[in-house]
């Protein structure tokens, strides 16, 4: 049988480095982490062995303790640039009552030939989705009237399905933000 030792397979996982720790490298070892040098810093200066290396002879040695934190220098904080925008006019507020508002159909549920109204059991796919109460309530119930291409009614439909925002600008003829931002840019 043959035996291979550390030392004969070039020490530090075969990376080719076999220097042992003799007493002056500890020393030197010492001395460097005491200055606050990585591990990393030191196994350069100390030449033939690994981070890893000098991490375990410090814990070996009991070095837990630093003169100085080996912590990378703070750099200054960065503040932002000024953005610089184009000169544009301020957008007037439009009134409350100018805003155009959304009509809450108030809209029973469908009554059956049995007085109940529409339930999820109930429901078919012809009939408005549209959920009228608070489900938690016994009377909760769906809207039930006649669905067009859809999961409900027109007046529901219109009440669920709502444009947004720049859609509403667009049609009313006033430019949308992201617009006019690109035109300021170009």
């Amino acid at each position: 049988m043959i035996v291979i030792t550390p030392s004969e397979m070039g020490g530090a996982k075969g990376k080719g480095l076999a220097m042992g720790w003799t007493e002056e490298r500890v020393t030197l070892l010492r001395k460097l982490w005491a200055e606050g040098l990585s591990a990393s810093q030191i196994a350069k200066q100390l030449g033939g062995v690994t981070r890893n290396a000098v991490i375990g002879k410090v814990h070996r040695l009991g070095l837990a303790g630093r003169a100085t934190p080996s912590r990378p220098a703070k750099r200054p904080v960065r503040t932002a640039r000024p953005r610089i925008m184009g000169p544009s006019a301020p957008r007037p507020m439009r009134a409350i009552s100018e805003r155009p508002l959304v009509v809450i159909p108030d809209l029973e549920p469908v009554k059956f030939e049995d007085g109940k109204a529409a339930s999820v059991l109930t429901l078919s796919d012809s009939m408005c989705k549209y959920p009228i109460g608070d489900p938690t309530d016994p009377s909760f119930a769906f809207c039930g009237r006649g669905s067009s291409g859809g999961p409900y009614c027109a007046d529901h439909a219109r009440l669920a399905y709502q444009p947004s925002q720049a859609k509403k600008r667009r049609a009313q003829g006033q430019p949308d933000e992201l617009r006019r931002m690109l035109r300021f840019a170009m």
